[in-house]
C-alpha cells in the first residue's frame, strides 16, 4: 500500500542502494508499506521522516511554510496562516500513515533540512522558522524525535529507509548548480499564492 499528494513523485531504481526507490521534491509526500527508499534534497526546506517500528510502516514530507511577513502588525496573522499550511503538510503524512495500518502511539521521527542557503531567505530565516515549526509540532503530537540535523549553512541529501527507519544523509557544502535554489524559490511563490491549508550516518559531500 502506498499513497502520495497530488502530484506524484519520481519512482526509480536505485542501483547505489540496490533498491526501487521514491524522490520528493517541495509540496509532496510519500507514505509506502514496502521495502523502499525515500530520497529528497533540502535547502531551507524541512523533511519530516516517520515510521512505526513495529510494522514497518513509513513515509517523509518535503515542506516549506509561507512567508511570515515579521512587521509588527501583520506578524501573528501571516504567522497563523504559515503553521496552518505546516500543520497540514503533518497531519496529512500522519494520516497516511495510520490510514496505512501503522500504530501513531509508536510513530518515530527523524527530521532534517532548515538550511540558510538560499540567498533571498536569508533576511527572515525561513529555514530556522520551519526547523522550529517541525519540533515544535511533533512534540505537541508526542512523537519522539530520535535523529535530526537542522538549520546550519548547507544543503543535505537524505536517504530514508521506512521499513526499518534508517537514515543516510549527505551534506553539501557546495551547490554545483541553481537546482535546489530554483525548486524552493518556486515552491514559496507558489505557497505566497495558496490558501494556507535514532542514529543518522552523515557523509560530506
Amino acid at each position: 500500500m502506498e499513497s502520495c499528494n497530488f502530484e506524484v513523485p519520481i519512482s526509480y531504481y536505485d542501483k547505489r542502494f540496490s533498491i526501487d526507490a521514491v524522490k520528493l521534491l517541495p509540496g509532496q509526500y510519500f507514505v509506502t508499506t514496502q521495502d523502499k527508499m525515500l530520497v529528497t534534497v533540502l535547502g531551507s526546506c524541512v523533511a519530516a521522516c516517520l515510521y512505526d517500528p513495529e510494522t514497518g510502516i513509513g513515509g517523509m514530507n518535503h515542506f516549506m511554510l509561507p512567508t511570515v511577513n515579521k512587521t509588527a502588525s501583520e506578524f501573528e496573522k501571516t504567522q497563523g496562516m504559515a503553521a496552518k499550511y505546516g500543520v497540514h503538510a503533518m497531519e496529512i503524512l500522519i494520516n497516511d500513515l495510520v490510514k496505512a495500518g501503522a500504530n501513531k502511539a509508536q510513530i518515530k521521527a527523524k527530521v532534517f533540512g532548515g538550511g540558510k542557503v538560499v540567498p533571498s531567505f536569508v533576511q527572515h530565516d525561513v529555514g530556522k522558522f520551519n526547523a522550529e515549526f517541525v519540533t515544535d509540532f511533533l512534540s505537541t503530537e508526542g512523537i519522539p524525535i530520535l535523529a535530526s540535523d537542522l538549520c546550519d549553512v548547507y544543503a543535505r541529501k537524505v536517504y530514508f529507509f521506512p521499513s526499518n527507519g534508517n537514515v543516510f544523509m549527505k551534506r553539501i557544502h557546495e551547490l554545483n548548480n541553481a537546482t535546489i535554489i530554483e525548486r524552493e524559490s518556486q515552491h514559496r511563490w507558489e505557497l505566497s499564492r495558496r490558501a494556507p491549508t535514532g542514529s543518522v550516518d552523515i557523509f560530506e559531500d
